[in-house]
Protein backbone atom coordinates (compact mmCIF):
# COMPACT_ATOMS: atom_id res chain seq x y z
CA UNK A 1 0.00 0.00 0.00
CA UNK A 2 1.85 3.28 -0.97
CA UNK A 3 2.90 5.17 1.94
CA UNK A 4 3.58 9.36 2.79
CA UNK A 5 6.56 9.22 0.04
CA UNK A 6 4.73 7.39 -2.71
CA UNK A 7 0.71 9.75 -1.94
CA UNK A 8 3.10 13.15 -1.95
CA UNK A 9 5.16 12.34 -4.85
CA UNK A 10 1.52 11.95 -6.75
CA UNK A 11 0.29 14.57 -4.90
CA UNK A 12 3.05 17.11 -6.19
CA UNK A 13 2.27 15.43 -9.61
CA UNK A 14 -1.44 16.35 -9.53
CA UNK A 15 -0.89 20.07 -8.40
CA UNK A 16 0.75 20.79 -11.76
CA UNK A 17 -1.55 19.66 -13.66
CA UNK A 18 -5.03 19.90 -11.59
CA UNK A 19 -4.88 23.12 -9.82
CA UNK A 20 -7.55 25.86 -10.55
CA UNK A 21 -8.78 23.77 -13.70
CA UNK A 22 -12.44 23.07 -13.82
CA UNK A 23 -13.96 19.92 -13.60
CA UNK A 24 -15.83 19.43 -17.17
CA UNK A 25 -17.03 15.97 -17.26
CA UNK A 26 -17.04 12.81 -14.83
CA UNK A 27 -17.72 9.03 -16.09
CA UNK A 28 -17.60 6.61 -13.38
CA UNK A 29 -16.64 3.33 -15.42
CA UNK A 30 -16.97 1.12 -12.15
CA UNK A 31 -19.13 1.88 -8.90
CA UNK A 32 -17.04 -0.05 -6.66
CA UNK A 33 -14.57 3.09 -7.41
CA UNK A 34 -16.91 5.40 -5.59
CA UNK A 35 -18.35 2.88 -2.97
CA UNK A 36 -17.29 5.40 -0.48
CA UNK A 37 -19.60 8.24 -1.73
CA UNK A 38 -23.05 7.13 0.29
CA UNK A 39 -25.10 9.06 -2.36
CA UNK A 40 -23.72 6.97 -5.19
CA UNK A 41 -22.21 7.64 -8.36
CA UNK A 42 -24.91 9.72 -10.19
CA UNK A 43 -24.49 11.98 -6.96
CA UNK A 44 -20.78 11.94 -7.12
CA UNK A 45 -20.62 12.72 -10.82
CA UNK A 46 -23.38 16.35 -9.82
CA UNK A 47 -21.36 16.87 -6.95
CA UNK A 48 -17.71 17.14 -9.42
CA UNK A 49 -19.32 18.49 -12.51
CA UNK A 50 -18.56 22.19 -12.89
CA UNK A 51 -16.57 22.86 -10.32
CA UNK A 52 -13.12 24.10 -10.36
CA UNK A 53 -10.13 21.81 -8.20
CA UNK A 54 -7.93 24.23 -5.35
CA UNK A 55 -4.47 22.92 -4.96
CA UNK A 56 -4.32 18.58 -3.56
CA UNK A 57 -3.65 18.67 -0.20
CA UNK A 58 -2.50 15.69 1.73
CA UNK A 59 -1.96 14.37 5.30
CA UNK A 60 -0.56 10.65 6.17
CA UNK A 61 -1.45 8.52 3.17
CA UNK A 62 -4.71 10.56 2.69
CA UNK A 63 -5.08 12.54 -0.47
CA UNK A 64 -7.73 14.95 -1.44
CA UNK A 65 -8.48 18.20 -3.77
CA UNK A 66 -10.52 21.05 -2.51
CA UNK A 67 -13.39 22.21 -4.45
CA UNK A 68 -14.28 25.70 -5.14
CA UNK A 69 -17.93 24.75 -3.71
CA UNK A 70 -16.18 23.58 -0.45
CA UNK A 71 -16.53 19.92 -0.51
CA UNK A 72 -12.98 17.92 -1.31
CA UNK A 73 -12.65 15.04 -3.41
CA UNK A 74 -10.83 12.15 -1.41
CA UNK A 75 -8.88 9.43 -2.79
CA UNK A 76 -8.18 6.29 -1.33
CA UNK A 77 -5.37 4.67 -3.14
CA UNK A 78 -5.57 1.41 -1.16
CA UNK A 79 -3.33 -1.30 -2.78
CA UNK A 80 -3.17 -0.24 -6.26
CA UNK A 81 -5.01 2.65 -6.70
CA UNK A 82 -3.33 5.44 -9.59
CA UNK A 83 -3.99 8.67 -11.00
CA UNK A 84 -2.99 9.08 -14.16
CA UNK A 85 -2.35 12.15 -16.56
CA UNK A 86 -3.98 11.74 -19.97
CA UNK A 87 -4.76 13.90 -22.50
CA UNK A 88 -8.72 13.88 -24.04
CA UNK A 89 -8.93 10.62 -26.87
CA UNK A 90 -5.90 8.56 -25.15
CA UNK A 91 -6.76 5.38 -25.54
CA UNK A 92 -8.23 4.45 -22.08
CA UNK A 93 -6.08 1.65 -20.89
CA UNK A 94 -6.67 -1.06 -18.53
CA UNK A 95 -8.36 -0.84 -15.42
CA UNK A 96 -9.64 2.87 -15.49
CA UNK A 97 -12.43 3.07 -12.96
CA UNK A 98 -13.15 7.00 -12.90
CA UNK A 99 -12.59 9.73 -15.97
CA UNK A 100 -12.04 12.98 -14.68
CA UNK A 101 -11.97 15.66 -17.94
CA UNK A 102 -10.42 19.09 -17.13
CA UNK A 103 -10.36 22.37 -19.20
CA UNK A 104 -7.62 22.51 -21.78
CA UNK A 105 -8.00 18.94 -22.91
CA UNK A 106 -6.64 17.34 -19.44
CA UNK A 107 -7.70 14.06 -18.29
CA UNK A 108 -7.07 12.85 -14.90
CA UNK A 109 -7.70 9.07 -14.82
CA UNK A 110 -7.83 6.82 -11.37
CA UNK A 111 -6.94 3.39 -12.58
CA UNK A 112 -7.22 0.70 -10.11
CA UNK A 113 -6.53 -2.69 -10.68
CA UNK A 114 -7.26 -4.57 -7.36
CA UNK A 115 -10.40 -1.99 -6.54
CA UNK A 116 -9.87 -1.58 -3.33
CA UNK A 117 -9.45 2.15 -3.49
CA UNK A 118 -11.87 4.48 -4.37
CA UNK A 119 -12.79 8.07 -4.02
CA UNK A 120 -15.87 10.09 -2.41
CA UNK A 121 -16.89 13.97 -2.37
CA UNK A 122 -16.99 15.25 1.10
CA UNK A 123 -17.56 18.04 3.23
CA UNK A 124 -14.37 20.03 5.06
CA UNK A 125 -14.21 21.74 8.22
CA UNK A 126 -12.89 25.03 8.46
CA UNK A 127 -9.38 23.90 8.42
CA UNK A 128 -10.37 22.26 5.06
CA UNK A 129 -9.82 18.68 6.06
CA UNK A 130 -12.64 16.35 5.00
CA UNK A 131 -14.74 14.35 7.22
CA UNK A 132 -12.92 10.92 6.74
CA UNK A 133 -9.53 12.26 7.34
CA UNK A 134 -10.21 14.39 10.74
CA UNK A 135 -9.40 11.48 12.96
CA UNK A 136 -6.05 11.04 11.24
CA UNK A 137 -2.97 12.11 13.18
CA UNK A 138 -0.02 15.08 11.95
CA UNK A 139 2.58 13.59 9.38
CA UNK A 140 6.01 14.57 9.94
CA UNK A 141 5.72 16.76 6.77
CA UNK A 142 2.87 19.08 8.25
CA UNK A 143 4.02 22.04 9.79
CA UNK A 144 1.64 21.85 12.65
CA UNK A 145 3.75 18.52 13.78
CA UNK A 146 5.11 18.54 16.98
CA UNK A 147 7.78 16.49 17.33
CA UNK A 148 7.78 16.10 21.19
CA UNK A 149 3.47 15.78 21.75
CA UNK A 150 4.57 12.71 19.19
CA UNK A 151 6.75 10.86 21.11
CA UNK A 152 4.52 11.84 23.79
CA UNK A 153 1.49 10.02 22.49
CA UNK A 154 3.88 7.37 21.19
CA UNK A 155 4.71 6.25 24.85
CA UNK A 156 1.64 6.65 26.34
CA UNK A 157 0.34 3.49 23.92
CA UNK A 158 0.83 -0.01 25.90
CA UNK A 159 1.89 -1.96 22.76
CA UNK A 160 4.99 -3.00 20.37
CA UNK A 161 7.06 0.19 19.18
CA UNK A 162 5.98 -1.39 15.27
CA UNK A 163 2.45 -1.29 15.89
CA UNK A 164 2.09 1.98 17.76
CA UNK A 165 4.22 3.86 14.35
CA UNK A 166 1.76 2.23 12.55
CA UNK A 167 -1.02 3.30 14.35
CA UNK A 168 -2.54 6.62 12.03
CA UNK A 169 -4.15 8.21 15.02
CA UNK A 170 -0.55 8.62 16.41
CA UNK A 171 1.84 10.04 13.21
CA UNK A 172 0.12 9.51 9.68
CA UNK A 173 1.77 8.01 7.13
CA UNK A 174 4.10 5.52 8.36
CA UNK A 175 3.20 1.71 6.70
CA UNK A 176 5.30 -1.40 7.26
CA UNK A 177 8.13 -0.62 4.99
CA UNK A 178 8.95 2.56 6.52
CA UNK A 179 8.47 1.29 9.65
CA UNK A 180 11.11 -1.73 9.64
CA UNK A 181 13.55 1.21 7.56
CA UNK A 182 12.76 3.35 10.54
CA UNK A 183 13.32 0.86 13.56
CA UNK A 184 16.57 -0.21 11.30
CA UNK A 185 17.74 3.46 11.23
CA UNK A 186 17.24 3.78 14.82
CA UNK A 187 18.73 0.78 16.02
CA UNK A 188 15.16 -0.57 17.82
CA UNK A 189 13.46 -3.46 17.78
CA UNK A 190 9.75 -3.42 16.32
CA UNK A 191 8.91 -5.71 19.38
CA UNK A 192 10.11 -2.83 22.40
CA UNK A 193 7.05 -1.98 24.54
CA UNK A 194 5.84 1.34 24.26
CA UNK A 195 5.06 1.60 27.91
CA UNK A 196 8.39 1.46 29.21
CA UNK A 197 10.50 3.20 25.74
CA UNK A 198 12.84 6.23 26.92
CA UNK A 199 11.93 9.80 25.84
CA UNK A 200 15.28 9.95 23.75
CA UNK A 201 14.40 6.14 22.20
CA UNK A 202 10.87 7.40 21.15
CA UNK A 203 11.82 10.54 19.84
CA UNK A 204 14.87 8.81 17.83
CA UNK A 205 12.31 6.55 16.27
CA UNK A 206 10.26 9.28 15.22
CA UNK A 207 12.87 11.34 13.94
CA UNK A 208 14.60 8.38 11.92
CA UNK A 209 10.94 7.94 10.32
CA UNK A 210 10.91 11.35 8.94
CA UNK A 211 14.51 11.03 7.78
CA UNK A 212 13.71 7.90 6.21
CA UNK A 213 10.73 9.25 4.32
CA UNK A 214 12.34 12.23 3.77
CA UNK A 215 14.95 10.48 1.46
CA UNK A 216 12.51 8.44 -0.02
CA UNK A 217 10.43 10.99 -1.30
CA UNK A 218 13.26 12.75 -3.16
CA UNK A 219 13.34 9.23 -5.29
CA UNK A 220 9.90 9.04 -5.98
CA UNK A 221 8.95 6.46 -3.52
CA UNK A 222 8.78 2.61 -3.26
CA UNK A 223 7.82 0.63 -6.49
CA UNK A 224 8.36 -2.88 -6.07
CA UNK A 225 5.95 -3.32 -9.19
CA UNK A 226 3.63 -1.58 -11.90
CA UNK A 227 0.88 -1.20 -8.89
CA UNK A 228 2.41 1.97 -7.70
CA UNK A 229 3.71 4.75 -10.25
CA UNK A 230 3.67 8.27 -10.59
CA UNK A 231 0.86 10.78 -12.67
CA UNK A 232 3.23 10.19 -15.46
CA UNK A 233 3.25 6.30 -15.45
CA UNK A 234 7.61 6.57 -13.66
CA UNK A 235 7.94 4.16 -11.08
CA UNK A 236 10.01 5.63 -7.72
CA UNK A 237 13.63 3.83 -6.98
CA UNK A 238 13.81 4.10 -3.44
CA UNK A 239 13.77 -0.15 -3.24
CA UNK A 240 17.29 0.49 -3.76
CA UNK A 241 18.02 2.29 -0.76
CA UNK A 242 16.31 -0.37 1.20
CA UNK A 243 18.58 -1.03 4.43
CA UNK A 244 15.89 -3.79 5.99
CA UNK A 245 12.62 -4.36 4.01
CA UNK A 246 12.99 -7.47 1.76
CA UNK A 247 16.10 -8.19 2.47
CA UNK A 248 16.19 -11.43 4.49
CA UNK A 249 19.45 -13.16 4.18
CA UNK A 250 21.16 -10.48 3.33
CA UNK A 251 24.10 -8.75 5.18
CA UNK A 252 22.95 -5.47 7.66
CA UNK A 253 25.36 -2.50 5.81
CA UNK A 254 25.97 -1.76 9.37
CA UNK A 255 27.16 -4.72 11.69
CA UNK A 256 27.33 -7.20 9.06
CA UNK A 257 24.57 -9.78 10.64
CA UNK A 258 21.80 -11.06 8.52
CA UNK A 259 18.61 -9.67 7.91
CA UNK A 260 15.91 -11.66 9.24
CA UNK A 261 12.25 -11.65 8.66
CA UNK A 262 9.55 -12.88 11.30
CA UNK A 263 5.84 -12.86 10.38
CA UNK A 264 3.57 -9.60 11.58
CA UNK A 265 0.23 -9.59 11.64
CA UNK A 266 -0.54 -10.57 8.15
CA UNK A 267 2.67 -9.07 6.97
CA UNK A 268 6.01 -9.13 7.80
CA UNK A 269 8.98 -7.59 9.78
CA UNK A 270 12.43 -7.15 8.61
CA UNK A 271 15.53 -6.30 11.53
CA UNK A 272 19.15 -7.26 12.01
CA UNK A 273 18.89 -9.22 15.39
CA UNK A 274 22.30 -7.89 15.59
CA UNK A 275 21.94 -4.02 15.65
CA UNK A 276 17.83 -4.13 16.83
CA UNK A 277 18.52 -6.11 20.07
CA UNK A 278 15.27 -7.67 21.52
CA UNK A 279 13.49 -7.07 24.32
CA UNK A 280 14.58 -10.05 27.17
CA UNK A 281 11.40 -10.27 29.01
CA UNK A 282 7.88 -8.59 28.72
CA UNK A 283 5.39 -8.07 32.04
CA UNK A 284 4.89 -11.26 33.40
CA UNK A 285 8.39 -13.42 32.40
CA UNK A 286 7.53 -13.72 28.92
CA UNK A 287 9.80 -13.70 26.00
CA UNK A 288 8.74 -10.35 24.05
CA UNK A 289 9.41 -11.04 20.79
CA UNK A 290 7.76 -14.66 19.77
CA UNK A 291 9.74 -17.04 17.03
CA UNK A 292 6.36 -16.50 14.33
CA UNK A 293 7.46 -19.22 12.18
CA UNK A 294 10.87 -17.45 11.38
CA UNK A 295 13.27 -20.83 12.87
Amino acid sequence: MPELPEVETVRQGLAVHVTERLVEGVNVLHPRAVRRHPAGPADFVARLEGTRFRAPRRRGKYLWIPLDSGEALVAHLGMSGQFRLAQSGDEPGPHLRVRLRLSDDIEIRFVDQRTFGGMAVEPMDEAGIPASVQHIGLDPFDEQYDLNAAAAALRRRRTELKRALLDQTVVSGIGNIYADEALWLAGLHFARPTERLGRLHALLALQSAADVMTSALAQGGTSFDALYVNVNGASGYFERSLEAYGREGEPCSRCGGLIRRVSFTNRSSYFCPRCQRAPRHRAGGTTAVRRRGAG
